[in-house]
Formats: structure tokens, C-alpha cells, sequence
């Protein structure tokens, strides 16, 4: 049972940079591929971005592209998402989330964070 604890999230401009780190315990965590994901104020939740077991594979969705990067640290079992040139359409609750499957599809993700809330301000 894979445990994930999100933090890192506040209020930031436009503009402006923020670095999410998202702790995973209880499993083996080279055994997981780590997946963001974000929901927006009336939005429904969407993928923003995954990194696979050894941290080389990565995709990102086309809307954080060139902004946003994934890392992973196996030995401290902790995914990070940098965020780069924020802008006030990335304002969201941030998941991370853990499968032992490559997918982008949030349903299949089995294990979940709490969320930490981004705010960009314009």
C-alpha cells in the first residue's frame, strides 16, 4: 500500500516558479510510475504530466510543455514537479499519483495524494 504526501503548493504571480514534492512510504517506489495531476475550480481532473520507474521516460501535457519538469529520486522515494512561468490558468489542486502500470489515464492510477493547492495570481 503506496502512501503519497504532497507538499510544496501557495500562492505565487504570474510569472513566477514553484517546486512540488510529492513523499511516497509503504511500497517499493521503483515499482511505481508517478503521475500529476491537476483540478482547477470547476474543472474535472486532468493529467499534467508522469515519469516512468527510473525517472527517463517522462511525458507532459501539451498545456505545461517547455514549463513544467518531473524528476524522481528513488532513493528518497519523493516525485517533484518544477513549475516554471506560471501562469493564472495553472491555478489547481495538484495531485500526485502512483500506478504500477504507464498511463496518463487518471481512473488507472491506483494510489493518490491529498493535493496541495497552487494559486497563480495575475
Amino acid at each position: 500500500q503506496e502512501q503519497l504526501v504532497e507538499s510544496g503548493g501557495g500562492l505565487v504571480q504570474a510569472g513566477g516558479s514553484l517546486r512540488l514534492s510529492c513523499a511516497a512510504s509503504g511500497g517499493l517506489f521503483r515499482d511505481y510510475v508517478m503521475g500529476w495531476f491537476r483540478q482547477g475550480p470547476g474543472k474535472e481532473r486532468e493529467f499534467v504530466g508522469l515519469v516512468g520507474w527510473s525517472g527517463t521516460t517522462k511525458i507532459y501535457a501539451d498545456s505545461v510543455k517547455g514549463r513544467f519538469t518531473i524528476s524522481r529520486d528513488n532513493t528518497e522515494s519523493t516525485v517533484f514537479l518544477q513549475m516554471n512561468s506560471l501562469k493564472p490558468e495553472d491555478t489547481a489542486v495538484y495531485y500526485c499519483a502512483a500506478d504500477e502500470s504507464f498511463t496518463k489515464l487518471a481512473e488507472e492510477y491506483d494510489y493518490w495524494g491529498q493535493g496541495t493547492q497552487v494559486t497563480v495570481s495575475s
